[in-house]
């Protein structure tokens, strides 16, 4: 995915969430109890940085996430993108977020799933892919204002990519 496309991307996300008349209340108006949908977010990759660098790292990993949030701030997501040497992967996950600082911006996110696309040379990248796919968890650090997002997610001890998004 070019810059250009995540920049479309990113802009119609931003079109269609400001159109949304839903407020938090209604939300919660529509969800009370049990496990009922709250937000579906739409998230691309920004940046990506390797904490030990090697020569075939990618630093672009073309991301594309989308995940549904459920009450009690619990999530599922699937995420398509280019791994650390440029191989298509593909990530199914849930989760959890929590609010940090007081605040009704900064959030915690951990996140665990089943990623598949470490193949070949680079398939002992990742722990317990021996059968090409892997369970992984990824922390995040996260930020909301309104219906902006971005996220700082760890990927192990290799990598981080900061993500941005809407949410709907």
């Amino acid at each position: 995915m070019s810059g250009l496309s995540k920049a479309l991307l990113l802009g119609v996300g931003l079109l269609l969430a400001t159109s949304a008349a839903a407020t938090d209340t209604e939300f919660e108006s529509r969800t009370a109890g049990g496990w009922g949908l709250n937000a579906w977010t739409l998230q691309t990759s920004l940046f990506t940085t390797h904490f030990d660098p090697e020569p075939d790292h990618v630093n672009d990993q073309n991301l594309f996430a989308v995940e549904a949030y459920f009450n009690r701030d619990w999530l599922a997501g699937l995420a398509l993108f280019e791994n650390s040497f440029g191989q298509s992967s593909q990530l199914a996950y849930a989760g959890k977020t929590w609010p940090l600082f007081d605040s009704p911006f900064w959030y915690a996110k951990l996140t665990g799933g089943l990623l598949r696309g470490y193949e070949g040379p680079y398939e002992d990248k990742i722990p317990l892919n021996g059968l090409g796919v892997a369970p992984v968890i990824i922390p995040a650090l996260g930020f909301r204002y309104r219906n902006f997002v971005t996220e700082a997610n760890l990927g192990g001890l290799a990598v981080v990519m900061v993500t941005a998004g809407v949410r709907f």
